[in-house]
């Protein structure tokens, strides 16, 4: 199952060192039978698209919470064993837990912000939680963030991002 889980790019560094993510279980998204059914008019490129979408806010509380980390959303996908994968829509809709590792050999793609996103991010990062909370001017703030679309990265081009950011 493809999924799709939030980083930063400290989570990337230790990916690239490692050759795993962080321990599991992980927080993550996934086209689920939810967003399968509540998304009901989008075909399976707008599915993980929406997917990926979920996963980007998510890299927002990632970076909340570790105030070192450059302020540039990250997303790492990944195509797991099904049996790893549990759908946790108490959280959200596309919300899944992986319960196995994950190994850079099961990565497919990087998606991180360009550098000139990093003042919309960090002021998204401020926004977060309000936000969260129905905010209107936080929801604002958001969506001035998430109008950087993430750029696209194969897993050997892991190395030189890390060392330009």
């Amino acid at each position: 199952m493809r999924v799709y889980l939030p980083a930063t790019l400290p989570t990337l560094r230790r990916l690239l060192d490692t050759g795993c993510l962080d321990a599991p279980p992980l927080a993550g998204f996934a086209v689920t039978g939810a967003l399968r059914e509540w998304y009901a008019e989008g075909d399976q490129e707008e599915l993980e698209y929406a997917a990926l979408t979920l996963a980007t806010r998510a890299s927002l509380r990632l970076l909340d919470v570790d105030p070192d980390a450059p302020p540039r959303r990250a997303v790492v996908v990944a195509d797991v064993a099904d049996g790893a994968v549990l759908p946790a829509p108490a959280l959200d809709r596309g919300a899944v837990t992986v319960g196995a590792s994950v190994s850079l050999a099961e990565v497919r793609s990087v998606h991180v912000d360009h550098p000139a996103a990093e003042a919309d991010v960090r002021a998204a990062v401020e926004s977060v939680v309000a936000a969260d909370l129905g905010s209107e001017d936080a929801a604002f703030v958001m969506e001035q963030a998430e109008g950087h679309e993430l750029q696209w990265y194969a897993t050997q081009e892991l190395g030189p991002l890390l060392e330009l950011s």
